[in-house]
């Protein structure tokens, strides 16, 4: 078992997240990097806008790194035995690029409730402060949900550019994780990250997230895998998983599955984002 210790659950409630948790090697890492890289140079389009999110239904590499049983074991201290993959996404950073991820809660704009949920967000390369790794805001679990002002900033990675505003600086911590490494957050933990300004890519993939049975989506539709336990509550549809890459059934449903997803974040906005 890799279940968190005491002092890790003790960070994760005190301070709204853990980090970091030892998942992958160095070789486990590179070699999803390269998945990502070859699907880019094959299907160009694929991981771009909303495409995204939700990989794990069409790469069999994505898939299984959703069902590794050290993240599982880490997430069951967090939400219980029962748990269902909820979604994906890549979060790229070009070193050419401006992207950023304002100030914001996921809990916000994603949709599940209860909130026994956590985000994992492993690194797939380094991610430190100069090329953008997340920062959170210890504590900011704790209170209520914040207002979020849409700006559709042209560069920030987030669907609506929603941003909590007047967030102090000084407060928030760096997430810097190895490639391989796993961050675990809170639903309401306010958090962001800068643009890349190193010469390499940041990449982090983002199970967004594992998700207790006893979890609804009250602002949509979404499909899940079953990562442990049993689907006690069945509020959601079932996905298989994906047995080879981009076979033409499972892209098929990735895209229904995220026009769905699209309608959750995009609900009541005033217009819809590249993402």
């Amino acid at each position: 078992m890799s279940a968190l210790n005491g002092k890790q659950l003790k960070d994760y409630n005190d301070n709204g997240f853990v980090s970091p948790v030892n998942i992958l090697s160095l070789e486990e890492a590179a070699e999803i990097k390269k998945e990502i890289e070859y699907i880019e140079k094959k299907w160009p389009n694929e991981l771009i806008g909303l495409g995204r999110n939700n990989v794990h239904y069409i790469s069999p590499i994505f898939d299984q790194v959703c069902h590794n049983s050290k993240i599982l074991d880490a997430v069951e201290s967090i939400i219980g035995k029962d748990i269902l993959v909820g979604g994906t996404t890549l979060f790229i950073k070009d070193p050419d690029k401006k992207g950023f991820v304002s100030w914001h809660q996921d809990a916000k704009y994603i949709g599940f409730e209860p909130y026994n949920w956590v985000t994992a967000w492993l690194a797939i390369t380094d991610a430190n402060e100069e090329n953008g790794c997340m920062r959170m805001w210890s504590g900011s679990h704790k209170e209520k949900i914040k207002d979020h002002k849409d700006t559709y900033d042209k560069n920030n990675l987030l669907t609506r550019g929603q941003t909590v505003q007047d967030v102090p600086i000084e407060k928030t911590t760096p997430n810097i994780l190895k490639a391989g490494q796993l961050s675990l957050h809170h639903p309401m933990i306010v958090h962001g990250s800068g643009p890349n300004k190193s010469n390499q890519r940041r990449i982090g993939f983002v199970i967004q997230s594992y998700i207790g049975a006893n979890v609804d989506q009250v602002l949509g539709k979404i499909f899940v895998q079953q990562a442990r336990g049993k689907d006690t509550f069945k509020y959601h549809e079932h996905a298989k998983r994906p047995i080879e890459l981009m076979n033409k059934n499972d892209m098929i449903f990735k895209n229904k599955a995220n026009e769905e997803l699209s309608k959750i974040f995009y609900k009541d906005a005033k217009k819809i984002g590249k993402f």
